[in-house]
């Protein structure tokens, strides 16, 4: 299975993270049926895993469920310590300089918050300008143009608790900003939101990579996070690297597929147009699949010239499908 991780030589110079042949496993006791005694098993969680990130990058880091991808964060941040192989992160070990560290990552990790969870968001917030030690006239900045861009001035006094779990995200990711880190690692920052509220965040992401040259490092299954945001992803399963390039090259190599939804006003018989295929017909509802590196755009123009459409809509190919399409191609090559 080829990949393209000697691009990113993890000893390259300038890199601001460095991973190279990392390793964690865990012990863990299992009930062995008839015995009284628990069994000692050694589970592999991360293995033989090397790879680097250059400053300003914003990198997909992406996977099916229990390959490997907290643990790795885990061990960026110095929360677990490897088993084996070299991490770097700022030209420091994460795991022997965990506070040195602290004040130079933002870390959201999905649904596990941060914040105080009976104190009113803006005492998290001022709690954490004494932590980090944020200059009064920058914390005032930051979060002015966080609350605006994150629609949070309503949540300010509301006890965290209380907040839905898309307020509470953006309340951890506006947390995790405070103190001008130099890398962000961002776990499923977007559940939770509405279109609209993905949105401002997406371009809220962008504008912070620009502006300040934030290195992101963002895992999700969210696979139109990482199109809008990322234009390199290490893909991650069983542990290891599989593959380190371009999204369209991830696609390309393991050969999905994205799908045009249509609802003809009518039922009719399969749409023929150039560039897609019909792979479901059900009634006036037709599914057509087309490779997920084309545009769209002339498919969608051409089926509206042609028939009466009452609706459509695109669906993204899944994640975990296309991990497992370039697996069963590895294993069959």
């Amino acid at each position: 299975m080829s990949t393209d991780a000697d691009r990113h030589d993890p000893t390259q110079a300038g890199a601001l993270i460095e991973v190279q042949d990392l390793e964690r496993t865990f012990d863990v006791r299992r009930r062995v049926e008839g015995r009284r005694r628990r069994s000692r098993e050694q589970v592999v969680a991360v293995h033989d895993l090397t790879f680097s990130v250059r400053p300003g990058e914003m990198v997909g880091y992406i996977g099916p469920n229990g390959a490997g991808k907290s643990t790795t964060i885990k061990m960026l941040t110095g929360i677990l310590v490897p088993t084996g192989g070299r991490v770097q992160v700022a030209g420091l070990d994460p795991s022997r300089n965990r506070v040195e560290l602290t004040r130079r990552i933002g870390v959201v990790f999905g649904q596990r918050s941060t914040l105080w969870w009976d104190l009113p968001l803006i005492d998290s917030f001022e709690l954490l300008q004494r932590m980090y030690r944020i200059p009064p006239a920058r914390y005032r900045e930051n979060l002015d143009r966080f609350i605006e861009i994150l629609d949070l001035g309503d949540q300010l006094d509301t006890p965290v608790r209380q907040l839905s779990l898309g307020q509470r995200m953006r309340g951890d990711i506006t947390a995790a900003l405070l103190h001008d880190p130099e890398v962000l690692y961002l776990d499923e920052p977007t559940i939770g939101l509405d279109v609209v509220s993905k949105g401002r965040l997406r371009e809220f992401l962008r504008s912070l990579n620009a502006e300040r040259n934030t290195t992101l490092m963002l895992t999700t299954h969210d696979l139109q996070d990482i199109e809008a945001l990322c234009e390199r992803v290490i893909v991650i399963d069983h542990g290891t690297s599989v593959y380190d390039g371009s999204l369209a090259g991830l696609h390309a190599q393991g050969g999905s597929t994205r799908t045009l939804v249509v609802d003809l006003v009518d039922e009719a018989p399969p749409i023929d147009v150039p560039g897609a295929e019909v792979r479901r017909v059900e009634g006036p509802r037709q599914w057509l699949s087309f490779p997920s590196d084309a545009s769209a755009a002339p498919i969608v123009a051409a089926v509206a010239s042609a028939y009466d459409v009452a609706d459509l809509s695109i669906q993204e190919p899944d994640i975990e499908d296309v991990i497992r399409d370039l697996y069963s191609r590895g294993a069959q090559a």
